[in-house]
């Protein structure tokens, strides 16, 4: 991942910084909080599903610039020609989500999905074309959906410059890797604010025991919204008073969005792909969200399976499908619950502090606090 960084106020000069930049900040399980009763992947990200890549490209300018993407590629091959069953869920539709009706109408995903800032969908949009038409073997293509999200990060971002071009959001695609995922203030997270506090990027993931097949979900936000925070049901919002409606039924701001990205390796069809999807908005409710009128909370669901890909080869003959039946679903269920509980509660705690657009600053979930409050509670494992 590279980030792109201005050196002051006074410079245009731009340099790179570690993806792993953290500030000392630590993932929920450090403070002993581990959501729901089933394990997570070796890397507790989106990437412990096989094939699933991940890139950010950050862009910090002066004082009024904190903004940036990132990048989810469902599989290393070529994405348009080995289409992934798809599904997209709305839980509020308060939102700029390109690509939604395509998807919803064939259930499946031709493209990388990309998540930025609310005023630069276009341009990852053309950063997509770019890509997809650049991939060899799609010479003959001439048409795609992008898929791409978005949240608004006007508070600690000017948003209206519109500093992301296409380029640096091709970075983003690009650089996309398996492996450890970088969380909190990065790419689409580096200006977001969740309950108050900063937001950001987080990740999380469950694997089913074998006797259930031994699939894994992996979940990935961009956590930009509001309620009343709590924390493996302790609640930290009201206990460190800063929530949705504290003063007055018009005071306290819960809009925003979020946009939560769902991959697994179940072999499950679109349609159950989608179920899937609906089943993330229960880990969303068990944070405290409040879902307002201002909000735009998304899911998009993708399975990498093998046996369910649709293949260009294969247009003008017979599709034969291998997938899981209803039954086989409840467990999945329960993973993709928990894995986003979960990575909400990554973006929070490895958020940084960011100091932004005319001076706001989104102050980072003070962990030693929340530590204190989640052993009051007995929550610390």
């Amino acid at each position: 991942m590279r980030n792109i960084v201005a050196i002051n106020e006074m410079s245009a000069t731009r340099s790179m910084i570690h993806q792993s930049t953290t500030g000392g900040r630590q993932r929920a399980r450090a403070l002993g909080l581990a959501p729901g009763i089933l394990p997570p992947g070796p890397l507790n990200a989106i990437t412990d599903v096989p094939g699933v890549q991940v890139g950010h490209v950050t862009r910090i300018e002066g004082s009024h610039i904190r903004t940036g993407a990132t990048a989810i590629v469902p599989h290393p091959r070529n994405p348009c020609r080995e289409r992934v069953p798809a599904g997209i869920v709305v839980g509020n539709g308060y939102g700029k989500l390109m690509g939604t009706t395509q998807v919803q109408e064939l259930g499946e995903l031709e493209t990388p999905i990309v998540l930025t800032n609310t005023l630069a969908v276009p341009r990852a949009a053309d950063a997509i074309l770019d890509w997809t038409l650049a991939y060899p073997g799609n010479e003959e293509v001439a048409s795609i959906n992008p898929v791409v999200g978005e949240t608004n990060d006007s508070y600690l971002n000017d948003i209206r410059a519109r500093t992301l071009t296409a380029a640096d959001i091709r970075e983003a695609i690009d650089s996309a890797q398996s492996g450890m995922v970088a969380e909190g203030s990065v790419g689409g997270g580096t200006g977001t604010i969740a309950f108050g506090w900063k937001g950001g990027i987080g990740t999380s993931s469950r694997l089913l025991p074998t006797s259930l097949g031994g699939y894994t979900v992996g979940v990935l936000v961009q956590a930009n919204f509001g309620g009343v925070l709590q924390m493996g049901g302790v609640p930290v919002g009201q206990l460190l008073s800063r929530y949705y409606l504290k003063h007055a039924i018009d005071q306290g701001d819960a809009d925003g969005s979020i946009m939560i990205i769902v991959a697994t390796d179940a072999p499950v069809s679109d349609r159950n792909v989608t179920r899937l999807a609906q089943r993330a908005l229960a880990g969303l409710a068990r944070t405290g969200a409040a879902m307002s009128n201002g909000s735009g909370d998304y899911v998009i669901a993708f399975s990498t399976a093998e046996s369910v890909r649709r293949r260009a080869t294969a247009r003008d003959q017979l599709l034969t499908i291998s997938e899981l039946p209803n039954e086989h679903m409840s467990p999945l269920f329960q993973a993709v619950i928990e894995a986003t509980e979960e990575a909400i509660y990554n973006a929070l705690c490895m958020a940084t502090t960011v100091e932004g657009y005319q001076g706001h600053v989104g102050e980072a979930l003070p962990l030693e606090q929340v530590h204190g409050l989640l052993k009051s509670h007995n929550v610390d494992s």
